[in-house]
């Protein structure tokens, strides 16, 4: 718990809302039922374990921020996510009640361990320790199921150290959402193109029988597919997209745009994580998945 000024309100509140929601309880010293849910807050942060701050504003002696955020009666207290307020309540409320407000919005024990070992794979992988990144994603998923993101890093590494089967075995709890989920989507993209080359009765081993049939005639666009797809199976990925875009060129819409389709998800498969950036402030763009963006807007747009 944390007092709050008008001099630290920027820092306490508004910046620390952008990394965990911030529960701003404001009071005063003469308020009888301000005492009495002032400890059940105190002990409700202990027990979410840095899943939610608090954060108390004397509302007499800070009356610029009370009134900046409109406050009549005491106590009130108001929740802040990315800068921003979200929900609130007036007047004491009993624990269980408090405890739901909370849930509504604070992440679960299982969702904040996920993310915190998520962010602890993504440091390990920054250091080129693949084997600590891989057991901290499958901690994650394993923690918590339903985080996507955590499972689309999960088999995208293994993917990318070819462990084709352990990835299928991973993705399988989440292959139906494959359909809606751009991330998703994209690994079985990945995995159909991995099935698709090692099926495929040309030479899996080289693209030479696809460079053949490209030779012979540029708008066998079945053979620019198929190359793209031994492509992206071999993790050539800027390759592939040159691939897709000859074909894009030439026909946006063939084969139910599937040329377009599976070039976006190869960008989703190579985006680097954003790095967390000021309010305000842009995360920078990994240049070459900014190029190969704006060279699909280019074709498709013209």
């Amino acid at each position: 718990m944390i007092d709050v000024t008008v001099e630290n309100f920027e820092a306490e509140v508004i910046a620390a809302s952008m990394e965990v929601p911030v529960l701003v309880d404001f009071w005063a010293p003469w308020c009888g039922p301000c005492k009495s849910l002032g400890p059940i807050l105190e002990k409700l942060e202990t027990e979410y374990a840095g899943r939610f701050k608090l954060v108390k504003i004397d509302s007499d002696q800070e009356q610029q921020i009370a009134a900046m955020f409109g406050i009549r009666s005491i106590p009130t207290c108001v929740l802040l996510m990315n800068g921003q307020p979200v929900d609130g309540f007036m007047g004491a409320q009993p624990e269980g009640q408090v405890r739901a407000f909370l849930d509504k919005h604070v992440p679960s024990a299982e969702e904040a361990l996920a993310e915190a070992e998520e962010e602890a794979a993504q440091e390990a992988l920054e250091d080129g320790d693949t084997d600590t990144a891989l057991e901290k994603l499958q901690h994650a998923v394993a923690t918590d199921p339903a985080n996507d993101d955590a499972r689309f890093d999960y088999v995208k590494l293994l993917l990318q150290l070819g462990r084709v089967d352990d990835a299928k075995v991973a993705f399988a709890p989440v292959i139906a959402k494959a359909a809606t989920s751009r991330k998703l989507g994209a690994l079985k993209a990945w995995m159909d193109a991995i099935d698709f080359v090692a099926k495929d009765s040309m030479n899996p081993a080289t693209s030479g029988g696809f460079d053949a049939r490209i030779a012979a005639n540029k708008r066998d666009f079945d053979a620019r597919f198929g190359r793209a797809r031994w492509l992206i199976a071999h993790q050539r990925w800027t390759d592939a997209m040159d691939e897709l875009l000859e074909i894009l060129m030439r026909d946006k819409a063939w084969n139910d745009e599937a040329a377009r389709k599976t070039y976006v998800a190869v960008l989703e498969v190579i985006e680097p994580p954003r790095i967390k950036v000021a309010e305000g402030q842009i995360p920078p763009e990994d240049p070459v998945v900014a190029t190969y963006r704006r060279r699909l807007s280019s074709v498709v747009l013209s």
